[in-house]
């Protein structure tokens, strides 16, 4: 790390630290300038028209999943396409943050491949959920939606003066205990970010949360701090995962933590129930707890601005 990194490390490790915890059932558009957060109107709120380009974030399709919670999980997949192709304007890509699939089963993957085909953009972007890995570590996932560096998963792109970088946190998963991002993975992202400007934009997605949300169930990563390390002379850090099927949003300093809805069924707010998994909802209110996510660059130098709309619209 050269001096001059050092130096604005310190700067950034002085500034006043904001951390902010929200839990939001329905839709809701989270701006933030200057390191403040602010909540307007969700459902059904327009990209700003000022804005350069915007993106999707789509999560937890869990295509093969046919319990209760939600017998017809390609049915509310449709459902959250359609939204995203009604929105107005084309998204410049999509990412998935995963759980594409339940049970990584080939017959699965094809089905969520095949619906997914339906969002127009021509550029798509996909980390691995836990499920995608299920028997065989991820080898099914990335033969399909890309091996990234070495085959295992991470990579990273540049759109339009924004570096994206996708991480993988799901290998070795154990149910209750925090996941790991590894050695390999951190030294290559630390690596990566040294030919990357401070006043570029970053985006960062993986599924599990880069930050810990609940650690009896295990949402969290461990090692994520080291990763933050990395992140912090950067002025906007967007961090976007899924995993929880639920929004929930932290700030700290310049870095901002976003995790999605999925698309397939709901999970009970941290700590609401026993342990995390498929919450059956009153019928006729699952759209409500389902959706999908525009995000919206304003400027190249500029925060990103999140708009969450649920599938009840």
């Amino acid at each position: 790390m050269d001096k001059i990194h050092d130096e604005k490390l310190k700067d950034s490790e002085r500034r006043k630290l904001l951390t902010c915890l929200a839990w939001a059932g329905g839709g809701l558009l989270w701006t933030m300038k200057g390191g403040v957060l602010q909540a307007k109107t969700l459902d059904g709120l327009a990209a700003p028209a000022d804005a350069d380009f915007s993106f999707i974030q789509i999560s937890d399709t869990h295509v093969g999943f046919h319990q209760e919670a939600n017998p017809d999980v390609l049915a509310t997949l449709q459902s959250a396409i359609a939204h995203v192709n009604g929105l107005g304007r084309a998204p410049a890509f999509a990412i998935h943050t995963g759980d594409v699939s339940h049970l990584s089963k080939p017959e699965q993957f094809d089905a969520a491949q095949q619906a997914l085909k339906g969002i127009k953009t021509d550029n798509w972007f996909f980390t691995p959920g836990e499920h995608d890995t299920i028997g065989d570590n991820g080898a099914e996932f990335f033969k399909r939606f890309g091996g990234g560096v070495n085959g295992k998963g991470w990579y990273s792109f540049d759109y339009r003066g924004m570096h994206c970088i996708c991480l993988v946190n799901v290998l070795n998963f154990q149910n209750g205990a925090l996941v790991a991002l590894g050695d390999e993975q951190l030294e290559w992202v630390e690596d990566d970010l040294e030919r990357v400007s401070s006043s570029t934009p970053i985006l960062v997605f993986a599924h599990i949360p880069l930050w810990t949300v609940y650690e009896p169930w295990g949402w969290g990563t461990s090692d994520a701090p080291r990763l933050y390390s990395y992140l912090r002379r950067f002025g906007s850090v967007t961090v976007l995962n899924g995993h929880i099927h639920q929004i929930q949003q932290k700030i700290e300093g310049n870095m901002t933590f976003y995790t999605a809805r999925g698309t397939a069924y709901p999970q009970p707010q941290p700590g609401a129930a026993p342990s995390p998994g498929p919450l059956k909802v009153p019928a006729g209110q699952l759209g409500s707890y389902l959706g999908i996510r525009e995000v919206t660059h304003v400027n190249i130098k500029g925060p990103l601005a999140v708009t969450d709309t649920s599938l009840a619209i």
